[in-house]
């Protein structure tokens, strides 16, 4: 089955390799990569496989069980490919805005790079798969539920025609490793997986900062300062290699070249965050070394899709100031560049660079959000100034009513200019019926903090500011007086009067939107054929579909009890985004034919007849936590 496979390992022919064989974590000065080898699993086991992720490389559906064998073995590390050539790759990073010294491929592996049937390359890499020079104090490994989640996202990312890493394979095994998931104490075993990460390369920023000096704030430095000619292979082997039309355009000035690579890196960034902006994606950990140099999404760890649109939302559990929050997103991935450019110095002059990011970032961001704002509002014949305004008012309303992120937009194509009053009351019912329950907000605005902690805190805000910095800062403190304030209110309000007043704010929003849509009308001569075209553009941007956190977690706990049919069922659902799916009885009827155990079908059967895969997520979905 792997016969198809065409190693060409250009990176490791163009980038230095460390030429040490000393094996554990350590320093790795003077090179781009390592080399080692993926440590075996105890009886690995194919989870999923994605058909489309795999035509990539030239390979067809593991369909038979012996190719599906092939695959478990293979992709788990136990077996290396013929022409592969395993390494891990070195780079260092900005966590959470400080510089976190040398941290490179800690848990991925290298495999090498494919020619593709259409002759394009794709870099393969096993995540999961054991110990590198990297690993720092960790085992290398990762485990079933968090593999799970980045092989359905790498996926559902694409088929929303998001730029992305991709995700060919998930494999996992009997082989148990001890994670504290919350990091509260309470360790577990859990299977070692590992998952065949796809992409034309993982260089990210990160990788520019191995040369960076000792950092005036953290005092790490990278592991190879002074090597300017490294850095100068790097910028040849990506510009060349991922931006040959760059490379041809400036080939005589090195300088030019540099900059034009930076712009395009700039904008490319820019687009990519006002994509995930617009469908309500947070990355949840956006470190200079969680950012790709081509402009893909990257590294899904404590990610998470919007339920209810809320823009100070953080998906990530472990984020306690926010940093990575929704709506900071396009602020960091500027943040971000700036640091690339600090990176790039002295082959691109760092004011050469920062006026780049000055005048093209901002202005990308803003140009790409617009417009794929007015796809989803379904704007598709005038660009008006007024239309910033529309969107801003329509998620303002959505704030208000905690209405749900997807399914708003989604049903927005269903609105009609002149619908009548009755029609207009049932619109506006199935509108609100997206909208958060009292019960929902009393869970969302809880009080967080204990009041004798509160207490402690505002009176160091008052006394001691600096020793408050270190435990705490102003803007949580305000954050826990508007939730508990909040949380007052929901007391006293009834299901009546929210839907009342949820009503009332959709009503005035809708009468913009009307407004705005008669202005498209007006400016065609054919309504009928405008308004088709509409709802098509509306339900080819609008998704019904996307990997909430509580779909993720049902095939996750399916998939632990042994039942694999469930993350089949949620991968195929994430390749048609746009579509109505089949019913559940069909999508079951293949999962059972898969062979799952009765006992482990029978919890699956629980898991999938809770609710439907477009519903806005049950009240138990906001306890989960993703760290």
């Amino acid at each position: 089955w792997l016969g198809a496979l065409r190693f060409g390992n250009l990176a490791l022919r163009s980038l230095p390799v460390d030429s040490s064989e000393e094996g554990g974590p350590r320093a790795v000065p003077g090179a781009c990569f390592a080399r080692v080898r993926p440590s075996p699993l105890l009886n690995p086991r194919l989870v999923a496989a994605s058909l489309p992720a795999l035509a990539l490389l030239g390979l067809e559906a593991p369909a038979a069980p012996e190719a599906e064998a092939e695959a478990a073995l293979y992709f788990s590390g136990n077996r290396v490919p013929a022409g592969a050539e395993p390494a891990a790759h070195c780079y260092c990073g900005h966590q959470f805005g400080s510089f976190a010294g040398q941290l490179g491929d800690g848990a991925a592996i290298y495999l090498g790079e494919v020619l593709g049937p259409r002759g394009e390359r794709w870099e393969m890499q096993l995540k999961g798969a054991g110990v590198t020079p990297f690993s720092r104090q960790a085992d290398g490994r990762k485990v079933l539920r968090s593999s799970i989640r980045e092989f359905l996202c790498s996926e559902a990312m694409f088929h929303l025609g998001i730029p992305t890493t991709r995700a060919g394979t998930c494999v996992t095994s009997d082989s148990k490793v001890v994670r504290d998931i919350f990091y509260d104490g309470n360790p577990k075993n859990e299977r070692c997986t590992v998952v065949l990460r796809i992409a034309s390369t993982f260089i990210r920023f990160g990788s520019f900062e191995i040369f960076k000096p000792p950092d005036e704030y953290t005092g790490r430095k990278g592991p190879s300062v002074n090597r300017n000619d490294i850095r100068i292979q790097m910028l040849d082997y990506v510009i060349s290699t991922f931006y040959p039309e760059i490379q041809e355009a400036y080939s005589d000035n090195s300088v030019q070249r540099n900059a034009a690579f930076f712009k395009e890196i700039t904008k490319r960034t820019a687009r990519l965050v006002a994509e995930w902006q617009c469908v309500g994606f947070c990355h949840g950990v956006l470190n200079t070394d969680n950012m790709s140099i081509v402009g893909l999404t990257i590294d899904y760890g404590p990610f998470g899709f919007m339920d209810r649109y809320d823009p100070e939302h953080i998906c990530n559990g472990s984020d306690n100031t926010g940093r990575y929050a929704y709506n900071k997103q396009p602020e960091i991935c500027k943040w971000n560049l700036g640091k690339l450019a600090e990176a790039l110095v002295p082959e691109l002059p760092l004011e050469i660079s920062e006026l780049i990011l000055e005048e093209e970032y901002d202005a990308e961001f803003e140009k790409h959000y617009l417009q794929k704002m007015r796809k989803k509002l379904g704007l598709i014949q005038l660009e008006l100034e007024e239309d910033s305004k529309l969107v801003s008012e329509l998620l303002e309303t959505m704030h208000l009513t905690g209405g749900d992120f997807t399914n708003i937009f989604y049903l927005l194509s269903s609105f009609s200019v002149d619908t009548d009053c009755s029609k207009f009351e049932d619109f506006l019912d199935e509108l609100t019926s997206q909208c958060a329950s009292v019960e929902e907000l009393k869970v969302a605005f809880k009080p967080q903090m204990d009041p004798r902690q509160l207490s402690m805190m505002l009176m160091l805000a008052q006394s001691n500011p600096q020793l408050l910095a270190l435990i705490g800062t102003k803007a949580n403190i305000n954050k826990e007086l508007e939730r508990i304030e909040q949380f007052s209110k929901l007391q006293q309000l009834t299901a009546a009067d929210l839907l009342s007043r949820n009503k009332r704010h959709w009503k005035e929003w809708l009468e913009k939107y009307r407004v705005r849509l008669q202005k498209e009308i007006e400016s065609v001569g054919d309504a009928d054929s405008w308004n088709t075209d509409r709802v098509k553009v509306m339900n080819s941007n609008n998704p019904k579909y996307i990997l909430r956190n509580y779909i993720a977690q049902n095939a996750i706990e399916a998939a632990e009890n042994g039942d694999f049919s469930e993350v089949r069922n949620v991968l195929k659902l994430l390749e048609h985004p746009f579509q109505e799916a089949e019913s559940f009885s069909e999508v079951k009827e293949d999962a059972e034919e898969a062979g799952a155990t009765a006992a482990a079908a029978a919890c699956a059967e629980e898991t999938r007849s809770r609710l439907p895969y477009c519903s806005k997520p049950p009240l138990w979905a906001s306890e989960l936590c993703v760290t």
